[in-house]
């Protein structure tokens, strides 16, 4: 087999392959023997089909898969021995013009780039950190509270206030028509906590119970209603009843309701701090990942294979479809969804995955069995029986894939932040969680 190897543009080559035409034949005519010892066709027994019978159903059919499978074979052993990392499938084609007894391909592809990392010494990173103080520990307590409030019902008298459960009726209209959804009995809110727009709240808060109030609200331009958007509503609503919320104390009998071993108060505080100090751990990690990551694309240098950013378009897109389909969207297979809405996010995953890859063979950055343990061990300790949680990730081939690219990000992450100039900023814990 002669095979030559063409240069194109960047990435992509082109390799002309060469096959003799009585190997392919010779393929097909044993793929057609054996097919006729088992074949049924009607007017013949098993077995007994005429070979040019067969060979005049099963003929084209069975020339095709072999011409796949030969030369399919053949690029394999080319790439091999020309020693080339083929990214993504080649495209084959015959070629018109053979010496007889020949038939002749050329077959386009893509090449894995070589990957420049630049001295990371010169990389720059912001490492953030950040505390569980106790007045986190005070927030997460009161969300606790929360979750466990009772509550009572206020005096006629009494106005509604932050805190207090309120059961309305409410009619919203614009230009002097009841929009869509703008309508409701018996409707229950808390006071204060951001579950109605803020105008509809101040509307409410000070109320009492049978007063009515009529009031004006615009609906932000960015609304998830469409139909009100940075539009004007008139509103009325008729307050039925207010409820003062009653949040369990902090003690032991709190703690002993949330399943603390240790059922005191100072036991509480401590499973508390725990589990944010884990949280936390994962979050900085997380975030410090990132800064990594940016960092080292940075500093390489490479080409991308067109090939390897169309497959992760093609998930991403199917991953968009699924998602639509799981909202309930009609025909989300169907929807049409640019690939470039996703391009950005592809070539950057393509390029950091490159580059990772090469740092981790460069240097021996692989998970360590005693990593994984490590790790899932750790995913394993917030639930109340960790050993189950294990196992359930040990029994999966593609659960501990998944733990053991977490663990090479992780490895990647500590190599890159021991050499590169690192800037530490503490960060405040709610920053880091979100919370305002």
């Amino acid at each position: 087999m002669a095979v030559t190897v063409e240069n194109l543009e960047k990435l992509e080559r082109k390799m002309t392959l060469t096959l003799p035409l009585n190997t392919i034949q010779s393929e097909v005519d044993t793929r057609l023997k054996r097919l006729a010892r088992t074949v049924k066709m009607d007017g013949f027994r098993p077995g007994k089909v005429p070979m040019n019978v067969v060979a005049q159903r099963y003929g084209y059919s069975v020339h095709y898969e072999v011409m796949n499978d030969k030369v399919g074979e053949a690029f394999a052993v080319a790439a091999n021995e020309a020693k080339l990392r083929v990214a993504g499938q080649p495209r084959i084609s015959e070629k018109e013009g053979a010496p007889e007894g020949e038939l002749t391909f050329d077959a386009v592809f893509e090449v894995y780039p070589e990957v420049k990392i630049a001295d990371l010494a010169n990389a720059e990173v912001e490492k953030v950190s950040a505390e569980v103080s106790d007045a986190a520990i005070d927030k997460t307590l009161d969300i606790l509270r929360k979750q466990r409030r009772t509550f009572a019902q206020r005096a006629a008298d009494a106005p509604a206030q932050d805190g207090d459960r309120t059961t309305i009726d409410f009619e919203g209209k614009i230009d002097g028509e009841t929009f869509a959804g703008g309508k409701a009995e018996d409707f229950q809110f808390l006071v204060g906590e951001g579950q109605m727009l803020k105008e509809f709240e101040d509307a409410v808060r000070g109320m009492k119970s049978g007063e009515s109030k009529t009031f004006p609200l615009s609906f932000p331009a960015d609304y998830h209603g469409k139909d009100v958007a940075g539009k004007q509503a008139d509103f009325l609503v008729t307050v039925k009843k207010i409820e003062a919320a009653h949040l369990p104390e902090v003690n032991e009998a709190l703690a002993k309701s949330l399943g603390i071993a240790d059922a005191t108060v100072e036991g509480l505080r401590s499973d508390i701090k725990k589990n944010l100090e884990r949280e936390v751990k994962f979050r900085l990690l997380a975030r410090n990942k990132n800064a990594v990551m940016d960092a080292l694309i940075a500093t390489a240098e490479l080409d991308l294979p067109n090939s390897s950013v169309q497959a992760e378009l093609d998930r991403m897109v199917e991953g968009a479809r699924a998602d639509l389909k799981q909202r309930g969207i009609k025909d989300a297979e169907k929807a049409p969804i640019p690939d470039d809405i996703f391009r950005p996010q592809a070539e950057k995953r393509v390029r950091l995955g490159l580059v990772v890859a090469e740092l981790v063979r460069a240097n021996e950055l692989q998970a360590k069995p005693e990593q994984l343990k490590a790790h899932i061990e750790e995913l394993a300790a917030s639930y109340e029986k960790p050993q189950d949680v294990v196992r359930w990730y040990l029994s999966d081939n593609r659960r501990m894939a998944e733990v053991e690219a977490v663990v090479i990000e992780n490895n990647v992450t500590d190599f890159v932040l021991a050499k590169a100039k690192v800037t530490e900023k503490a960060i405040a814990f709610d920053d880091l969680m979100g919370q305002n």
